[in-house]
C-alpha cells in the first residue's frame, strides 16, 4: 500500500519543506524512513515511522511513554551535560501538538529528530564498542531510576513473561496450524527439555530478592547509537518496550546481540558462539553505567539473564514459525526457523561457558565504576 509520505510529514513540526523520503530496510516491526527537508539553504533530517499497531496496539500510550522518557533524560542533562542533550532522541510533535497522527486508512505515525553523526550496529567485533553500549543502556537504567510517577504503561503485556512465552509456544505446537512442527522437532525438543529455565527469574522476582526496575527490554546492540567519529556512546533508541521489567533482561539482549560474530539469521550454526573477550567488555560497560545501584541477587543473575532472554527468543522465533511468520518481517522460506536456530546454538553456547561468564562479571563489578577504557562522556 501506498502512503502520501509528504503529505503525512507535513503534518508534524518540520522546519521547511519535504524534499526526500528515503526508506530504511531494516527492522523486524516498524516501517521506517528518512526525511529530508529543505529550509531555505539548509537540510534538516527526521525519522518518520508506521507503527505497527498489531504489535503496538495502543500507540498513543506507548508514545506517551516515550516523551516522558526521553523528556527526562534531556531534563537532566541540560543541567548535567549540556553539549549531549541535543543528541538525544527527541519526539516532534504534529501540527496540533500530539506525540503521533493518524492517517485515513488508520495507520498511526510518528516523527523523530535525526542524530547526525551517530551509527548504529548490528554486530561488533571491537571491544571498545562493546564497552560503550553496554555502559550507555546501564546508564539508561539509571537515568530512569528517579522517572516520577505514575508508572510507565505496559506497551507489551507480558513482553519478558518467559512462562507465558513457554505457555504460547506450548498451545501452537498443539494446534501447529500451518504444518510447520515436524521441520522443527531438535528445535521443539530443545525448547521442552528446558523448560523449567522459564520459571527461575520469575520465581526470584516474586520471593523479593529481586526489584522491577525501568529497563529497556529490547536492549539489541543496534537499538544504541555510538559516535561515527569517536566510539563513544550516544544515545539509546527504539524506546517502544521501556516499561517496568528487569535490569538482566537489558544485559541478556547485550550478550544475545554483541558477543556473537555471527548474524541473527546465520545458517552456517558453526559461526554461532559467545566470543570471551566481548562479553568481557559488555559486562565492564554495564558495571560502569550501573553505576552501583544494581543489587547483589541481579549481579548474580546477569549471566543466567542472558540464557534466558536467548531462550526466550529462539522460543518467540519458533512460536512465529509455527504460527506462520505473523510477528517477525521474513524475507525467505524458513527465515523465523533459521533465526530459531542461532537462538538455540547461542543457548547452548552460553551454558558451556556459565561457570566462566559468571567470573568475568564479578570481577567487573569487583573493579567498581572506574573506567577502564578510558572513555566516559556521560
Amino acid at each position: 500500500m501506498k502512503h502520501d509520505m509528504a503529505s503525512i510529514a507535513r503534518r508534524f513540526r518540520i522546519r521547511g519543506e519535504p524534499s526526500e523520503i528515503t526508506p530504511v530496510p531494516t527492522g523486524h516491526i516498524h516501517d521506517t524512513y528518512v526525511l529530508t527537508a529543505r529550509d531555505g539553504q539548509r537540510t534538516v533530517r527526521y525519522v518518520l515511522q508506521r507503527i505497527n499497531h498489531t504489535v503496538f496496539t495502543d500507540p498513543p500510550r506507548m508514545m506517551e511513554n516515550i516523551v516522558r522518557i526521553t523528556e527526562h533524560i534531556r531534563d537532566k542533562l541540560q543541567v548535567s551535560d549540556p553539549a549531549s542533550a541535543h543528541r538525544q532522541l527527541q519526539v516532534i510533535r504534529t501540527r496540533d501538538g500530539q506525540a503521533c497522527c493518524r492517517d485515513a486508512a488508520g495507520n498511526f505515525w510518528r516523527m523523530y529528530s535525526f542524530i547526525e553523526d551517530a551509527a548504529t550496529y548490528d554486530m561488533l567485533t571491537s571491544t571498545p564498542a562493546a564497552y560503550e553500549a553496554a555502559r550507555m543502556f546501564g546508564w539508561f537504567q539509571k537515568m530512569l531510576l528517579d522517572l516520577p510517577a505514575p508508572p510507565l504503561h505496559e506497551t507489551i503485556p507480558g513482553f519478558h513473561d518467559t512462562p507465558r512465552r513457554l505457555a504460547a509456544f506450548q498451545e501452537m505446537l498443539r494446534t501447529d496450524p500451518c504444518n510447520r512442527a515436524a521441520a522443527a522437532k531438535p528445535e521443539i525438543d530443545f525448547i521442552l527439555d528446558n523448560a523449567a529455565l522459564c520459571h527461575v527469574l520469575a520465581e526470584v522476582v516474586t520471593s523479593g530478592e529481586i526489584p522491577i526496575r525501568i529497563a529497556h527490554n529490547d536492549a539489541k546492540i543496534n537499538n544504541v547509537m555510538l559516535d561515527a567519529g569517536t566510539g563513544g556512546g550516544v544515545c539509546i533508541i527504539d524506546l517502544d518496550t521501556v516499561m517496568p521489567g528487569l535490569s538482566m533482561h537489558d544485559f541478556g539482549d547485550l550478550v544475545r546481540t554483541a558477543t556473537c560474530p555471527a548474524a541473527e539469521d546465520e545458517r552456517d550454526l558453526s559461526k554461532v558462539a559467545v566470543e570471551v573477550s566481548l562479553f568481557d567488555a559488555l559486562a565492564r560497560g554495564f558495571a560502569k553505567g550501573t553505576g552501583g545501584f544494581l543489587t547483589p541477587a541481579e549481579k548474580s543473575h546477569l549471566v543466567f539473564g542472558a540464557k534466558l532472554i536467548t531462550f526466550e527468543q529462539l522460543i518467540r522465533f519458533l512460536t512465529d514459525y509455527l504460527a506462520g511468520d505473523v510477528y517477525y518481517k521474513v524475507h525467505r522460506q524458513g527465515h523465523n526457523l533459521d533465526r530459531c536456530r542461532t537462538q538455540m546454538k547461542l543457548v547452548q553456547s552460553i551454558a558451556e561457558q556459565e561457570e566462566s561468564l559468571n567470573g568475568l562479571v564479578a570481577r567487573a563489578f569487583q573493579n567498581g565504576p572506574a573506567d577502564t577504557n578510558g572513555r566516559d562522556n556521560r
